[in-house]
């Protein structure tokens, strides 16, 4: 499997302050749709998450802004597994303006997996190995990637 190859966007001008440049909380919007694009190329949407009973809510989210983006920038936005194991997920984000390829802010969030029924953590590897085989492959080829750069 190839590493996702990211995802592009374009801003909204209601996502703009003032002066026109993206006000900071979008950012965690986008890190959810990049994460959620991720997730079907990787064919494990949300709803197939979902059904398998599980839910997968967010435990913390950090940004650090090295570049404005303004209105009319695209970006892409590339997506990496930062840790799995097996109970927690956490991903790095990479949101490059593609205009000149310069990386104008990193991110992270952290996950967990639970129970839908009983809101407890579950362990994939043991109660979901599909699931757990594609995050862990994932996950390999992510760590692959990053020592390359």
């Amino acid at each position: 499997m190839p590493l996702y190859p990211g995802y592009t966007r374009k801003p909204h001008y209601y996502e703009t302050d003032q002066m026109a440049i993206i006000h900071h909380a979008n950012y965690i919007r986008w890190f959810e749709e990049a994460r959620v694009e991720l997730l079907a190329y990787l064919d494990l949407p949300y709803h197939t998450i979902e059904a398998a009973g599980l839910i997968v809510p967010v435990l913390g989210v950090s940004a650090q802004y090295k570049q404005m983006i303004r209105y009319e920038d695209e970006v892409l936005i590339n997506v990496l597994v930062e840790k799995y194991t097996g109970t927690r997920l956490d991903f790095r984000y990479e949101v490059y303006k593609t205009s000149d390829g310069q990386l104008a802010t990193v991110g992270t969030s952290q996950h967990c997996f639970l129970s839908k029924e009983t809101n407890r953590l579950v362990q994939l590897k043991r109660q979901f190995p599909k699931i757990h085989q594609r995050f862990a492959a994932y996950a390999a080829l992510s760590e692959t990637a990053a020592d390359t750069e």
